[in-house]
């Protein structure tokens, strides 16, 4: 069998590194599931008081905006805040452990 001559540990193929590609992957992908949801709560608040404030106070928004227009205004920032968030915290999550180097001790 060739031994790994590129000289990266992510090259090698045995089951140890794609455990630990997995795990890397796992917690890539939750930490960017955690911060869109923090960046949803806190968009929805953003978005839900001056959406209700001005449909109550305004009258062009009170005469056009019915609760469901509302609630898709609302949810529509949420929802976006939520995959910016998660993407760009995914993608700086890899791009660092892309830099990071792992122990070559197994290889």
């Amino acid at each position: 069998m060739a031994k790994n001559v590129g000289g990266s540990p992510f090259e090698s193929t045995g089951l140890a590194a794609l455990d630990q590609k997995l795990a890397m992957a796992k917690r890539c992908s939750h930490e960017g599931v955690m911060a869109g949801a923090k960046a949803a709560v806190v968009a929805s608040v953003a978005t839900a008081i001056p959406t209700i404030a001005s449909a109550r106070w305004l009258p062009w928004a009170k005469a056009n905006l019915n609760h469901t227009a509302q609630a898709l205004i609302i949810s529509t920032v949420a929802g976006a805040a939520y995959f910016i968030v998660a993407d760009k915290t995914i993608l700086a999550a890899a791009r660092r452990n892309s830099f990071n180097k792992p122990s070559t001790s197994d290889v």
